[in-house]
């Protein structure tokens, strides 16, 4: 082939990676041919002491990569169990089989284990936001809509709404975990293996609970790499709206939490900054993860059955979003680990209008319907307006003007610890409701295994 068109086609330079999974099947493959009586015993132990061989080499940076021959790293292991062994016995190893079958079965078998570290490190994250929210439920802080403030809410009752989008992730995860476990091994280049090989072994034996039923969709099914990317795509979303808010409060002007030095960097120019470049490499990365999923699904839509080249364009994608992921997890659960938090800013941040809808409600227990009483508290707040003071700072003579129906007990609306725990229905900011939260997320950890 043409020089360049060797380098355009090969793929050894990243499906390397694969190593360990490729060797894993083509010792199973090598016990199927074995019970088939196209491999003897002896063979067969040859085959696997020299592919055991071969994955130590790959495991110590030893194994020497032939350039122009090693076009993958199905061709690179046979290469290398052929000089290790000799060709007429490693040779047999691919009776039957297709590389077609092989990358599929890698890939999947490649992606078990990084799921299972996925899964790790977000119940190890839940666990640090159940026992920060636990630990620090006395704080209450401004909530926001659009940006503007709006409720007072509890610290702890912010940091478990991101919890529960991570927690959704992990549960969505575990669907995706459950549909790689579909084994492609043993169905040849599209149309079946012709010796009869046992499918239901080579499942077994590497750990699949299911066999892919369609030997024709088996090659070309890289659904389960659409599935990672979008889930990634998702999950590391969520990531970076967790990572803006906290870039937010790290800013001057709020100063609700400080970044620690582990996670942040200086600027080469302005000795006084400390910039928050952990969370913006996560918010970053986001684009580049969705850009993944995107790109792989305009490649696979209108392919032809069966295998195609353009196939190939699944191997680093999946790579590189995992590798992704499981760093942007890593850091954020960092991040959330060592993160200060300001309890003083955020109290002085709370101001009365923020109460206005604890004025509203103050009516509604009068017997005014809320429609007319959130017109009511909108006249409170034009009149402070008009004062110069806060709605908590209105005197009762002017609320008298604007409804007879407040009394000297409205001074008890202008409280934020009562207004959070006035919100104490299920999902709410009260005490009891954000303790109910941690311990369904507690619970939920501990049926997953990892118990608090």
């Amino acid at each position: 082939m043409d020089g360049l068109m060797v380098e355009f086609n090969e793929s050894l330079p990243f499906d390397r990676a694969l190593y360990k999974a490729d060797i894993q099947g083509s010792i199973t493959f090598a016990k199927g041919l074995r019970q088939l009586n196209l491999l003897s015993e002896n063979e067969l132990v040859q085959v696997i002491q020299g592919l055991e061989s071969v994955e130590k080499e790959w495991d110590e940076g030893k194994f020497v990569i032939r350039a122009s021959i090693d076009e993958d790293i199905h061709t690179a292991n046979e290469r290398r169990l052929a000089e290790l062994i000799g060709a007429s016995i490693a040779g047999k190893l691919h009776t039957g089989r297709s590389r077609n079958e092989q990358i599929a079965t890698d890939m999947r078998l490649w992606a078990r284990p990084k799921l299972a570290e996925l899964a790790a490190v977000m119940k190890e994250l839940l666990g640090v936001c159940a026992a920060r929210a636990k630990s620090e439920i006395d704080i209450v802080m401004p909530g926001y809509t659009h940006l503007q403030r709006a409720q007072p809410i509890r610290w702890s009752h912010w940091l478990l709404s991101h919890a529960t989008f991570i927690m959704g992730d992990l549960k969505r995860l575990e669907g995706v975990q459950e549909r790689i476990e579909s084994c492609p091994l043993g169905v040849g280049a599209l149309a079946g293996n012709s010796f009869g090989i046992n499918r239901g072994f080579l499942a077994s034996d590497l750990g699949f609970s299911t066999i892919h039923p369609n030997s024709l969709a088996a090659v070309a099914d890289r659904d389960f790499v659409v599935e990672i990317l979008q889930w990634s795509s998702l999950m590391m979303a969520h990531l970076s709206r967790l990572s803006e808010d906290l870039i937010i409060y790290s800013t001057a002007e709020f100063g609700f939490v400080s970044v620690a030095d582990a996670y942040s960097t200086g600027s080469s120019l302005m000795p006084q900054k400390k910039n928050p470049d952990s969370l913006e490499l996560i918010r970053g990365k986001t684009g580049r993860v969705m850009g993944q999923a995107s790109g792989f699904l305009s490649t696979i839509k209108s392919l032809p059955s069966a295998y195609n080249k353009d196939l190939q364009e699944s191997v680093e994608p999946l790579l590189d979003c995992v590798k992704t992921s499981f760093h942007s997890l890593r850091i954020i659960l960092g991040v959330l680990s060592t993160l200060k938090i300001n309890p003083n800013r955020m109290k002085s941040a709370l101001t009365a209008d923020m109460l206005a809808t604890d004025v509203a409600d103050y009516l509604v227990m009068k017997g005014v319907p809320f429609r007319e009483t959130h017109h009511i508290a909108g006249s409170v707040v034009r009149k402070a307006e008009e004062l110069g003071v806060s709605i908590a700072e209105v005197g009762l003579g002017d609320l008298k003007q604007i409804s007879p129906l407040f009394d000297s007990d409205v001074a008890h609306v202008f409280d934020f610890e009562k207004s959070v725990e006035r919100r104490s229905a299920q999902g709410g900011t009260s005490r009891a409701s954000v303790l109910a939260q941690i311990s369904a997320i507690e619970a939920f950890l501990a049926k997953q295994g990892n118990s608090l």
